[in-house]
């Protein structure tokens, strides 16, 4: 093909394909197999081209990574600044880490990757992602939950009137198959938009210096709540509550949490206090004193989002935490991304050989969850087992379900 335009096929069904690729017969393998799949594709070889070829009703974009003149980072950051819906695969020669990374740097500008196609590919592999993404489109935004804009009086008299509920999420033991615990998640019941989620409000408490409040009404709610959960052969369950980085500055605050626990009539080894990887290092000799001490009193610590945060490995050594929870980003990417796989199976290791049991959060599918028991991880959480629940459906579900039993 040289330079310039390459063949194209009227578009056929919904799908409009553009290919950028410097090495012209990659793109003409790329359009014959689209056309022999009745769908519309477009081949360029450079960046201009390729620029006045992007129409808004291209579907997808198939993008060779090294170019001699714009290569394909460039154009993941003109896409980025044009606000590109279509669908984006990344090809390339390099190794995968390198695809992988440039296709996070697409959806950190706001693309949506669909795939990758490592050189030289064979013919199966693009007809599946041509038949797996071929009318792919990115969400349109009245889909996805957006923060809310809330006056700061609102929130004020939230807080004064304690406005707050807790939605409980199962956490189930992967040996066994049965519930063991819950995560209580905070939900803002407002008097007039109705249940608000945190990314609208936590952010603002903290810089209204409201987030110690709030973390005082969630642990209040949730321990007052905890004894009408247990399973249907009456094991009580684990309560896990997330803590502030700035309640880990509060050298009272161990008595003040004991002191609710027993009101409450919880015992202390039921009553799990999630910490972040980044609120460790902000002060870490006052978090160790608070650390330890709610540790001697008989409550449980985790380490949430274990991988996302700050905390070099030999802090960790020092926290005594008795579990480590795998975030959900790894999680969700472990079948299909090696380094997520990797990741996932070294902080099971990690976790077991530092004395801690292992949760791995956001599980979403079954394959995840076998994936998870083959290598020997503790604990689950995530839609696959059940969303957060209010507590009449959880009730309902600690009746029904075989979890539960």
């Amino acid at each position: 093909m040289g330079m310039g335009m390459g063949k194209s096929e009227p578009e056929t069904g919904t799908a409009k394909i553009l290919v950028i690729d410097d090495e012209g017969d990659v793109g003409d393998i790329i359009v014959s197999t689209a056309q022999s799949m009745n769908l519309g594709c477009t081949a360029t070889t450079n960046a201009a081209d390729f620029l006045k070829a992007l129409l808004p009703d291209v579907t997808l974009i198939m993008m060779d990574l090294a170019m001699p003149e714009t290569d394909g980072i460039e154009l993941l950051r003109l896409l980025g600044k044009k606000q590109c819906k279509a669908g984006i695969v990344l090809m390339s020669g390099f190794d995968r880490r390198v695809l992988e990374t440039a296709e996070q740097l697409g959806r950190s500008l706001g693309l949506t990757a669909v795939g990758q196609l490592q050189k030289p590919f064979r013919l199966p592999e693009l007809e599946d992602i041509l038949r797996t993404h071929a009318t792919c489109k990115a969400p349109e935004p009245s889909v996805q939950r957006l923060p809310i804009a809330i006056p700061e009086q609102d929130l004020r008299r939230a807080v004064e009137r304690s406005e707050f509920v807790l939605f409980y999420q199962p956490q189930v033991e992967i040996a066994t198959n049965r519930v063991v615990g819950l995560e209580g998640l905070v939900r803002w019941q407002h008097p007039e938009r109705g249940l608000v989620f945190p990314d609208s409000f936590i952010n603002r408490l903290e810089a209204l210096d409201l987030i110690d409040q709030l973390g005082w009404i969630v642990i209040r709610r949730g321990l007052s709540e905890m004894a009408q959960f247990a399973r249907r052969d009456g094991t009580p369950l684990t309560l896990s509550i997330n803590v502030s980085a700035r309640s880990l500055h509060d050298l009272e605050f161990p008595d003040k949490v004991l002191a609710l626990v027993r009101q409450c009539a919880v015992p202390p080894r039921n009553m799990i206090l999630e910490i972040t990887e980044s609120s460790l290092i902000r002060e870490l000799s006052n978090a160790l004193d608070i650390l330890s001490r709610l540790r001697m009193k008989g409550m449980q610590l985790s380490i949430d989002d274990f991988g996302t945060g700050y905390a070099m490995m030999h802090q960790l050594r020092y926290v005594p935490a008795t579990e480590l929870k795998i975030d959900k980003t790894f999680v969700q990417e472990m079948n299909s991304k090696v380094d997520a796989r990797v990741v996932v199976q070294k902080t099971i290791e990690i976790g077991h050989e530092l004395g801690m049991r292992v949760l791995a959060e956001g599980v979403e599918t079954v394959e995840q969850l076998e994936f998870l028991r083959t290598n020997h991880c503790d604990l689950a959480q995530g839609y696959y087992l059940s969303r957060p629940l209010p507590v009449p459906k959880l009730r309902e579900w600690l009746e029904n379900s075989p979890h539960a039993a």
